[in-house]
């Protein structure tokens, strides 16, 4: 039983390589080299040390201790992630409005992080060919938006098979750039000395200003770890921790002690790539292939990240329904989402095509990053007073020294905004602009729909003893206490009821998924009316049809698909006495609902079963 729990672990161990560490893994591709380039290419040895001590507490502190010891904790249900932590805290622990736009806003930069992950490291990758092979610089730009267009093309057809290949080649991309580091290493072993805290604390007391500028291209040493939060539902807290301290972090540690033990050794000048010239000249193009590879693997943990994540942000009623296509039978994660994938790729090409280096484009890849990690350790704190109860003084000196770091990193990285770091941030504002007209929107629909109607008991007692035609109408609703305005359109229309009425709501609770045991709740009314209840996780794609159909006793009767009709509304809004800016947002609330999936595709109902009745919405 011991060996094989100790084989899942390592089993699972190895996909989190594949999935987890592709974009913490593929930084040191970057790292370095952008801080050259920001620095004029003029790091003298001091200050290499200097550099290497920053990254290697900014690992320490920001990937070891804030997320893999503490924040991995706060987790809903077994899920990570700052729109899981958003939920766990802004609803479970009490609807609050604060926490929920910060859960919005860290949402909306991750995927402007989502377009900018792809292209910096794939950039950095073909790069490397610049060392073996100079002519073909002019060419890194358009080589890079092939495999680009490669990769977000193959995306709907799924990644179920080549995923399995994910661990083991980002297990040997870890031993390789450790071996390459060791190798730097063996040869200026007194780098290792840097690993004193206080080497990085004088360089940054000794350089003032632009030593504290320096920090921005430090930071991209850490611009993977939110994944290790946003991914521990796919594997779980310990096989990640595992992944971590066992192979990622001492493999990482050592490439960038090695590329320091590169320019300790020689002058560079601000086109140099140190990860490269680290290997021999005779495997570097093998090496060339193996990044590649490796940023194509963290590209693709980063698209799927943000499937998952608008998967999520729609089961939380932040963003409208899109459709949603299950690749894997076997994987509830491998999804795709048409519309991101698209919208992904043109943000990523044209992202490409206008920086065309990579140490241009970490202006814009610092500050997305920096700020969701800020964002972070506010929840992070709410967390430790609510979830874990821990006083406040702890609280306040663990969270606020996250705080402080993440701030530190935010503001260095700020001073880039007019060198691309406004482009994330444009993108975030856009996304969260359209998810709070979404949120509001459909908040003020539901509040004007329960206006309109009446109480469930009245009407059952109005029309009691009324013909009624054969079948079951289903009626879609938000509540079950109150009549649907659709059952209200269909009798003042066609004047007909239905011997079996079901009033059928979809809840969407405040975790992951729920237990097929507890999926359908129903309560009899009188009169052979029905209040029905269907249960899904926030991870979850809701099927009706199929829940329905399930022979529990929590369903009252047999549901016969050829004889049941679901009724479902299309409303148009007509705002009364608002402000010009309320009716600007729910006009985009009103443009994203018409362009939506309708709810009878995402909760998968046959269109032959389907009656939409159109009506009109004061507000």
């Amino acid at each position: 039983m011991t060996e094989d729990r100790g084989a899942r672990l390592g089993a699972l161990a190895l996909g989190a390589l594949g999935v987890v560490y592709g974009d913490i893994g593929t930084s040191p591709l970057y790292t370095i080299k952008t801080a050259i380039e920001w620095s004029g290419g003029a790091l003298a040895p001091a200050e290499a040390l200097g550099m290497f001590s920053l990254i290697v507490w900014t690992l320490i502190i920001i990937t070891s201790i804030k997320y893999v010891a503490v924040i991995m904790r706060a987790d809903n249900d077994g899920e990570g992630g700052i729109l899981a932590l958003m939920s766990l805290l802004g609803v479970k622990h009490g609807r609050r409005p604060v926490v929920i736009a910060i859960g919005m806003l860290g949402a909306a930069l991750l995927f402007g992080d989502g377009a900018i992950t792809p292209a910096i490291s794939v950039l950095s990758a073909l790069e490397g060919l610049k060392t073996p092979a100079p002519a073909i610089a002019p060419y890194v730009a358009p080589l890079s938006v092939l495999v680009l267009i490669g990769l977000f093309s193959f995306q709907s057809q799924g990644t179920a098979r080549i995923s399995k290949l994910f661990g083991p080649v980002m297990t040997l991309w870890f031993i390789i750039i450790g071996a390459l580091g060791l190798g730097g290493v063996a040869k200026h072993p007194e780098v290792l000395w840097a690993l004193k805290p206080a080497i990085g604390l004088d360089y940054l007391a000794a350089h003032g200003m632009a030593g504290f500028l320096l920090l921005g291209a430090v930071f991209l040493c850490a611009t993977g770890a939110e994944a290790l939060y946003a991914d521990m539902g796919h594997f779980g807290r310990r096989p990640i921790r595992l992944a971590w301290y066992g192979l990622v972090l001492p493999a990482l540690v050592l490439n960038y002690a090695g590329q320091t033990a590169l320019l300790v050794d020689r002058p560079v000048s601000a086109s140099a790539n140190p990860f490269f010239d680290l290997c021999p000249p005779a495997l570097q193009l093998p090496l060339v292939a193996l990044a590649t590879l490796a940023t194509v693997i963290a590209s693709q943990s980063i698209i799927t990240g943000a499937f998952s994540m608008t998967r999520q942000a729609i089961q939380l009623g932040l963003l409208p329904r899109v459709h949603i296509v299950q690749t894997s039978e076997e994987s509830y994660g491998q999804i795709y989402v048409g519309f991101v994938n698209w919208a992904l790729m043109a943000l990523t090409l044209i992202l490409t095509i206008s920086f065309r280096s990579s140490e241009h484009l970490a202006a814009a890849f610092g500050i997305a990053v920096s700020l969701t990690m800020l964002l972070t350790s506010i929840l992070m704190f709410m967390a430790m007073r609510e979830v874990w109860r821990w006083r406040l003084v702890v609280s306040l000196a663990m969270a606020g020294l996250f705080v402080l770091i993440d701030g530190s990193f935010v503001a260095a990285n700020m001073a880039k905004f007019f060198e691309g770091g406004w482009i994330p941030l444009a993108t975030a504002a856009i996304l969260y602009f359209l998810m709070s007209c979404w949120a509001e929107g459909y908040a003020d629909m539901r509040a004007a729909l329960e206006r309109d109607t009446l109480p469930i008991p009245s009407f059952i007692a109005q029309f009691r003893g009324k013909p009624r035609v054969k079948g079951t109408a289903v009626y879609m609703s938000s509540r079950s206490d109150v009549v649907p305005v659709p059952l209200l359109h269909n009798l003042k229309h066609n004047k007909v009821l239905h011997e079996r009425i079901v009033l059928l709501h979809v809840e969407t609770e405040q975790m992951p998924r729920v237990d097929p045991s507890l999926r359908v709740e129903s309560t009899a009314l009188e009169d052979d009316f029905f209040a029905m209840t269907i249960h899904y996780g926030f991870m979850e794609q809701p099927d009706v049809p199929r829940a329905l159909l399930l022979e529990t006793p929590a369903v009252p009767f047999r549901f016969n698909m050829m004889e049941t009709s679901f009724f479902v509304g299309r409303l148009t809004i007509v705002p009364i006495g608002l402000s010009k800016w309320r009716i600007f947002k729910l006009r985009i609330y009103q443009f994203l609902h018409r362009n939506a999936l309708p709810a009878t595709e995402f909760f998968q109902i046959p269109p032959g079963r389907v009656v939409e009745l159109g009506g009109q919405v004061e507000i």
